[in-house]
């Protein structure tokens, strides 16, 4: 497969990503809203356990297959980011931040009424948080990547303004997490189809 080729897919694989997490989050949070409701959740608040509680629910395994695709997807579009904008230390975090999110497979311990944590809940909260510490750092930079190319410089400053709406929501259990959501998956989207324009391009 050539570069290009493989770049192009890669984009694909950027869209892919946000939308299918989109569209599995909302369905299984309204086929689970009971039981949700029972780990403490409720849609307007507090938003506690999710999305990440979906995957204890009695269709959880949907969830759990989610985050180990969509992180996949994830870091292969890191990969056709770093092939395309030659930029190595900003895309390498966003594919850590890929695997990280391949990594929240480990289920989640329910936060009311968990006495003790178990290992695969430790872990899962271990590689949330290296998925917030590698993704955010790695937008800061490609914002500036973005900056130094003529084609991407429109989108340098939409980078900024999304991490700053996803720095301070990412850490909130309540209803602004969902603002971290929207906006974090709409930037993969755009940088998505910036990714797959410039190839095409590129092609003529």
């Amino acid at each position: 497969m050539s570069k290009s080729n493989l770049i192009e897919w890669a984009a694909v694989a950027g869209l892919i990503a946000p939308i299918l997490f989109a569209v599995v989050v909302a369905g299984l949070t309204i086929a689970q809203a009971d039981f949700m409701g029972t780990l403490g959740w409720h849609p307007l608040g507090p938003v506690i356990d999710w999305p990440s509680g979906l995957a204890l629910g009695p269709y959880g395994w949907l969830m759990t297959v989610t985050f180990f695709l969509c992180g996949t997807l994830m870091a292969f579009f890191a990969y056709g980011l770093k092939l395309a904008l030659q930029d190595k230390l900003g895309t390498t975090l966003l594919m850590i931040a890929g695997f990280a999110m391949m990594a929240l497979i480990f289920t989640t311990d329910p936060t009311l009424g968990t006495v003790t944590k178990t290992w695969h809940g430790i872990l899962h909260d271990s590689f949330f948080a290296v998925l917030g510490l590698t993704l955010m750092p790695g937008m800061l930079l490609l914002g500036g990547v973005f900056q130094r190319r003529a084609e991407w410089q429109d989108l340098s400053n939409y980078t900024w303004v999304t991490l700053a709406l996803v720095i301070p929501t990412f850490w909130l259990k309540g209803v602004a997490f969902y603002v971290f959501l929207l906006a974090i998956l709409t930037w993969g989207v755009v940088v998505a189809l910036r990714l797959k324009a410039t190839q095409q391009v590129a092609a003529y």
